[in-house]
């Protein structure tokens, strides 16, 4: 098992975190590559739609919780209200679904959400799909700005080595072959050579999104 703690009064990313624990995790991959197991006992969680209302079991939204372990504030007070809702459950910014045995799987990040239409598309979940197909070597999907639709989804791909980009006819057929109900699907494409990383190696999505928004 994997064990997160954090010492009282101690200042991390600006903010105050009192003494315990977060979360037991099972070790990962146990249960998948993103589900990390049940929460420790002191730990309480709740997942909350887009819409605010709690989420059913396996239903996704955002993961807040509140505990021993949770930051009690930030150094600079003013940030406390973007970081907590009016109940004090901290936001993690996580998506996640809890199942019938309480087990915790992370899906995702709030941010990478793309409302088009009204209608709520993971990022996550198309680059997940995107990552199975042989050509895809390395992908990013990203919310562009759409004048009818308010954000249209875009697939940036890096082609896999030796092979030969994927034709947004394939993509297209792949995923709905993997599942993705037809209103996720992108409408946009883009064959890079690589994804622009930050020095921790994360990809920085502003980018493509600047690079793409034309």
């Amino acid at each position: 098992r994997r064990f997160w703690t954090f010492e009282r009064g101690l200042l991390i990313g600006g903010a105050v975190f009192a003494i315990g624990l977060l979360a037991a995790f099972a070790a990962v991959g146990s249960r998948g590559r993103q589900s990390f197991g049940p929460l420790d006992p002191a730990t309480t969680l709740r997942i909350v739609t887009l819409d605010g209302k709690d989420a059913g079991v396996g239903e996704e939204g955002e993961v807040r919780v509140k505990g021993p372990q949770v930051t009690i504030g930030y150094a600079d007070s003013a940030l406390d209200a973007d970081a907590f809702d009016d109940d004090g459950w901290f936001l993690t910014g996580d998506l996640g679904t809890l199942d019938a045995d309480g087990n915790l799987t992370i899906t995702g990040r709030l941010k990478d959400i793309i409302i088009r239409k009204g209608e709520n598309i993971s990022a996550k979940e198309v680059e997940d799909l995107l990552f199975t197909h042989p050509q895809v070597g390395d992908v990013a999907v990203v919310g562009l700005p759409d004048p009818d639709s308010g954000e249209r989804a875009c697939a940036v791909v890096v082609t896999a080595s030796g092979a030969e980009p994927i034709t947004f006819d394939e993509m297209k057929r792949h995923l709905l072959d993997a599942g993705l109900i037809t209103r996720k699907l992108p409408e946009q494409l883009e064959i890079v050579d690589a994804l622009p990383r930050n020095p921790s190696g994360k990809i920085v999505k502003a980018q493509l999104q600047k690079q793409f928004s034309g």
